[in-house]
C-alpha cells in the first residue's frame, strides 16, 4: 500500500507492504524502530513470538513522548508486564496492527509529536 503523507520535514513511512516498509526512499526488510527525528533502528525480532521485555526496554532509551507498537499482519497485544518501563518512564504506548501504526505514525509525526513505531515486519501471519 502508498502512503502520500502531506508534504513535511518529519521522517515518514512512504509505502507498506508485508514484510517491509519504505521510509522515505529506502525500503526497510527487517522490523525497525522508526522515529519522528530521524531514528531508524533495527529491531531484532521476525515474529511476535521472538518479542520480550528486553524489546520494550530498548523503547525507553529512545525518549519519545509514544510509541506506536506495529505488532505484525494482525493485532497482538504485549504481555503487560514487558510495558512497566514504559509506564514508569510515562511514556504512552498504542499498539494495532503494522499497516495501521505506519500509517497513525504518519500522523503524530506530521502533527510536531515526539513518536516512535516500533513496527514487527511479518510476511506470514
Amino acid at each position: 500500500m502508498k502512503l502520500q503523507p502531506d508534504k513535511s520535514d518529519v521522517q515518514t513511512i512512504t509505502a507498506q507492504g508485508p514484510g517491509w516498509i519504505r521510509v522515505q526512499a529506502d525500503r526497510i526488510d527487517h522490523s525497525a524502530l522508526i522515529g519522528s527525528r530521524g531514528q531508524r533502528i533495527a529491531w531484532p525480532c521476525t515474529r511476535f513470538e521472538d518479542l520480550g521485555p528486553e524489546h520494550f526496554a530498548q523503547l525507553v532509551e529512545l525518549g519519545s513522548e509514544v510509541v506506536i507498537f506495529g505488532s505484525g499482519l494482525r493485532l497482538r497485544f504485549p504481555q503487560p508486564a514487558w510495558l512497566r518501563p514504559l509506564i514508569a518512564r510515562r511514556i504512552g504506548l498504542e499498539t494495532m496492527d503494522t499497516a495501521a501504526a505506519c500509517r497513525t505514525y504518519n500522523i503524530l509525526a506530521q502533527e510536531g509529536r515526539d513518536v516512535i513505531a516500533a513496527l514487527l515486519l511479518e510476511t506470514e501471519a
